[in-house]
């Protein structure tokens, strides 16, 4: 059976750049319905992986590049799980690898409320990967806020990473919250009715593009933390 260790130095091999697990015990606090036993009853360990996306996409004029990268980087965790999935499938374990993104089921079409199966930005914070900042992204000291998590639920027990505890945002910093240009953050969650007119704008002919990325390219540490 292979380690932990073994595990994570597979998942960098199939291109991710960072990755991490979580015992399932750790998600207790998830909603009921969102635990990673909720979504496969034998999970004993997550897997959580993480991508950088290129940071100079967040910078650009128009939101179509910004747009493009975010669906193409999702569908390059969701590759990287699969695979990781059916290595482990070939050596007996159960594997279950979750969407980066969409689908998910639940949806308040009133609020344009939607919750993910499992809360990938929370699974990456329980792995190791990072904290979360008061945007409510997951900052990685490397990396900052510019990754895409995967994760890949597992039924074998594994040796968690330890969770991260530090403040990724600055002392007394706003930013994020000073310039959302819908209000959407309060520092603790997001408005999704909100945010989502912009973040998730669909234009005449149809496209979404991701307008507004105010909330991660203000944050001083988008790209990282500083020594």
């Amino acid at each position: 059976m292979p380690s932990a260790e073994e595990i994570k130095r597979v998942t960098v091999e199939l291109g991710a750049d960072i990755c991490g697990i979580a015992p399932a015990g750790r998600f207790g606090g998830a909603p009921e319905g969102f635990r990673p036993t909720d979504i496969y009853a034998d999970c004993r360990s997550v897997i959580v992986f993480a991508k950088r996306l290129p940071s100079r996409v967040l910078f650009a004029e128009n939101p179509v590049p910004y747009t493009r990268v975010n669906g193409l980087m999702a569908d390059e965790c969701d590759r990287l799980g699969l695979g990781l999935s059916l290595m482990l499938d070939a050596q007996g374990i159960g594997a279950v690898p979750l969407p980066s993104d969409d689908p998910y089921e639940y949806w308040e079409a009133e609020r344009k409320y939607g919750r993910a199966i499992l809360s990938m930005r929370h699974a990456g914070h329980l792995a190791g990967l990072g904290a979360l900042g008061r945007n409510t992204l997951l900052v990685n000291r490397d990396f900052g806020n510019m990754i895409q998590i995967g994760a890949v639920l597992v039924d074998i027990e594994l040796e968690g990473d330890p969770v991260q505890e530090f403040d990724p945002c600055p002392p007394g910093c706003a930013l994020c919250i000073d310039a959302c240009p819908k209000r959407a953050l309060d520092g603790v969650t997001v408005n999704q009715t909100a945010c989502r007119e912009v973040a998730c704008f669909e234009n005449e002919r149809g496209f979404i593009i991701k307008k507004c990325n105010v909330c991660r390219s203000i944050c001083p540490n988008s790209l990282g933390i500083a020594a």
